[in-house]
């Protein structure tokens, strides 16, 4: 595997890949890896021939200084993840080679509605940093395909509509979200979790599954409502428990009129924070 911290480097190496006809894989990440991370690294191995990982701790994207402050940063760990997981590249660049002065230029997008729920109303202007940094990463690795985390649905959702507003050459890959073997979504905040807040988190995929388990004898509104009650415990407390249409995120009045469903949540246990979604009904 190879490590580069500088754009020019990785772009001299990645450019002798292509002329070497290699198709070239890419997975984001702000580190603090895990098993879901190396799910996505494995899958763009199998399916290309030179897979990039980039962990960058994009400050954009916080809206919180707290949490960039406290967002947690495990190098050694991640390079010896990547290494198993059969990553070709590691880019790990400073704050200046991803936003060099005065060369930051403000992507104008519509993203309609998509970044105005949610987790946009819970995080203002999170989405578009993570917007502008997706962007200046896939400019910079140029890659040919792109590799995200289902946990992350909504994100999932605006990336792919940057790309097909850009009219970017990429092809989008969701991955399966991973899970412990308790339920919860594999998350690098989970480390921040302490142990009362850990036997806790489980509740959040088993309510998921029991709004999906419910779907064909209730309405949206009232699984949402038996949603939130059940994540209302002592050292626990629900932002949102939405269930959307896959495609515009929209809150849903009934199933029979959507393709695709999808029940999103956001929980906060004390000052961490954790979002899972869990796809109720797919095309």
């Amino acid at each position: 595997m190879y490590l580069f911290k500088k754009v020019a480097d990785l772009r001299r190496h990645l450019d002798a890949r292509k002329r070497e006809g290699k198709t070239i894989g890419f997975v984001p990440t702000m580190g603090a890896l895990h098993q879901g991370h190396a799910s996505l690294v494995r899958k763009s191995a199998g399916e290309t021939n030179c897979t990039v990982c980039s962990i960058f701790v994009n400050p954009t994207q916080f809206n919180e200084a707290t949490d960039l402050a406290k967002y947690p940063r495990t190098p050694e760990n991640d390079i010896a993840l990547l290494l198993e997981s059969g990553c070709s590249v590691l880019f790990m660049p400073e704050v200046e080679e991803v936003y060099p002065s005065g060369q930051q230029s403000p992507l104008h997008l519509d993203f309609g509605q998509l970044d105005q729920l949610m987790e946009g109303a819970h995080r203002p202007g999170h989405f578009a940093g993570m917007a502008q940094v997706v962007k200046r990463l896939l400019d910079i690795v140029q890659p040919d395909q792109l590799f995200m985390g289902q946990k992350d649905f909504q994100q999932f959702a605006i990336v792919q509509r940057m790309l097909s507003q850009l009219s970017l050459p990429v092809k989008l890959n969701m991955c399966a979200t991973v899970r412990e073997p308790d339920g919860l979504a594999m998350s690098s905040r989970n480390m921040l979790l302490s142990p009362e807040q850990h036997a806790l988190a489980p509740l959040i995929f088993q309510t998921l599954s029991d709004a999906k388990a419910n779907m064909h004898d209730q309405r949206p509104d009232d699984l949402k409502t038996v949603a939130l009650r059940s994540l209302s415990k002592p050292g626990m407390e629900p932002e949102y428990f939405e269930i959307v249409d896959g495609r515009t995120l929209q809150p849903i009045a009934n199933f029979e009129d959507h393709e695709m469903v999808v029940a999103c949540t956001a929980v906060r246990f004390g000052t961490v924070r954790l979002i899972d979604n869990l796809v109720m009904k797919a095309p």
